[in-house]
């Protein structure tokens, strides 16, 4: 199945950010063990209660956001929360932060904080070392050494602390896999290279994720962490745009995954020749992820533009994105959509490739002006996006 050619007049894949940041430290102190292989996890810590079962909203959509967390997306307060709900006057029903596989940490604060605040927390669970550097290439924490043992320690106790912490929550492992910056991603193990004898053709670089995927899930799951929901969190477009980078290619099964999900952004830099519309970058891949499993929720799991006055009016497209994402006719099975909201500024060499942006800033805050939040305030407002998680009958 050959990817439409893509609306973006430029061609390039719309990605978070620029992830060059300077002024990382050492690295964190190991957690005691967690770098040593260990013996597949026979002896599971004891099974904790029953978690509670989100429900899938049969009417409306969750809303939620990402909110500065700092350079490693894991700085959550509720400071922080709690201004970002009174830019937009709407509780966040999801509230998403990071776990880079380089701290060695479970992120147990964070949720513990997110889920008192009455919001599920959703976390991206990036197999990433230090530096966190886009475009490198694999690390010690590569998807090969990952399925061969090599880091066991690690995923189970972050399993039992999932386990531990007990209330659900989402977990966005490996995204935006479909594009070519990130250590985890198809190109950098074997890409477009067909494995010999299998019909219809199946490639090295989408098989080595899924086999990954399928290790750590089983994994945390057998650890006893009953409460993880699982997102196949894609990029919109797949870059290269090619039949074995396709999001059919790195789907594991539905006895893995609980959400499909995508990355959707206008554009992000100051250099960027176009701004294409919301409706543009989202319908295709809706589409896509819908031909992958007739019943799994969509959710857009990063979303949002740039102020680039000169190129595009943001607050309308953030009301053509609100009015797009409320159709239920068309798109059904959309059940929650998390904002970006973050500002940075980008290094020398960007990541499209170009040192137009270098010094420049990229502002996708809700607040970068005030024909944007007063788009995004009043487009918010509608009950059908909504501000609480709703939690299924025992």
């Amino acid at each position: 199945m050959i990817n439409p050619t893509t609306n973006h007049s430029s061609g390039e894949p719309r990605k978070r950010r620029d992830v060059l940041k300077a002024g990382l430290g050492a690295t964190a102190a190991l957690l005691a063990g967690c770098d040593r292989p260990s013996e597949p996890a026979a002896v599971a810590t004891p099974a904790p209660a029953e978690p509670k079962k989100l429900r899938i909203p049969k009417t409306g959509m969750y809303t939620g956001a990402y909110i500065e967390f700092g350079d490693n997306e894991d700085e959550v307060t509720l400071e922080k929360i709690d201004r970002f709900e009174e830019f937009v006057g709407k509780h966040q029903a999801i509230i998403a932060s990071s776990s880079y596989w380089g701290e060695q940490t479970f992120p147990d604060a964070n949720v513990r904080l997110i889920s008192r605040h009455g919001s599920l927390p959703l976390i991206f669970w990036s197999p990433w070392d230090r530096p966190y550097i886009e475009g490198r290439g694999p690390d010690r924490f590569g998807l090969d050494r990952i399925v061969a043992g090599d880091h066991d320690a690690y995923i189970d106790k972050w399993g039992d602390a999932a386990a531990a912490f007990g209330e659900p929550f989402i977990v966005s492992l490996g995204n935006e896999m479909n594009g070519s910056w990130f250590p985890w991603s198809g190109k950098f193990y074997g890409g477009d290279k067909v494995i010999p004898g299998t019909v219809p053709p199946r490639y090295e670089g989408s098989e080595m994720f899924k086999k990954a995927w399928r290790y750590i899930v089983d994994r945390v799951r057998a650890r006893g962490a009953k409460n993880v929901l699982w997102v196949l969190h894609l990029m919109d477009f797949s870059d290269p745009n090619e039949d074995w980078n396709l999001a059919a290619e790195y789907y594991p099964g539905p006895d893995y995954v609980d959400w499909l999900g995508f990355s959707l952004y206008g554009a992000q830099f100051p250099s960027d020749a176009d701004y294409p519309d919301f409706l543009s970058c989202f319908d295709w891949p809706y589409t896509e992820l819908t031909l992958l499993d007739s019943h799994k929720p969509i959710m857009l799991c990063e979303w949002g533009v740039a102020e680039l006055p000169d190129k595009g009016d943001k607050g309308l497209w953030i009301r053509e994105a609100f009015r797009v994402m409320k159709n239920v006719r068309k798109y059904p099975r959309l059940k929650a959509a998390v904002f970006w909201h973050e500002r940075w500024q980008n290094s020398a060499t960007d990541n499209i490739g170009t040192d137009e942006n270098g010094g420049k800033f990229s502002d996708l805050r809700v607040n970068s002006s005030s024909g944007s939040i007063q788009a995004y305030r009043e487009s918010v407002s509608d009950p059908f996006f909504l501000s609480e998680v709703q939690w299924a009958e025992k």
